[in-house]
């Protein structure tokens, strides 16, 4: 039981230096961010808008456009 313990600590080691290995590989080959520069993020151009916020807009926006009929 204790020499589990002693590997299941060696490998958690293990894990914690490969964990802070790719990250300084990816801060320091990453591309560098300059302020006032978009932030690219991918998304399907027709897919769905769920955002609450914006479907109500959208419903006030049309009827503000909409001609009143009397």
């Amino acid at each position: 039981m204790k020499r589990i313990a002693v590997w299941a600590f060696y490998g958690v080691g293990t894990l914690a230096i490969l964990y802070i290995a790719l990250s300084a590989y990816a801060a320091f080959t990453g591309r560098s961010l300059q302020p006032g520069d978009p932030i690219h993020i991918f998304r399907k151009p027709d897919a769905p808008n769920y955002s609450a916020a914006t479907r109500i807009a959208a419903s006030l926006a049309r009827l503000a456009t909409t001609p009143a009929t009397s």
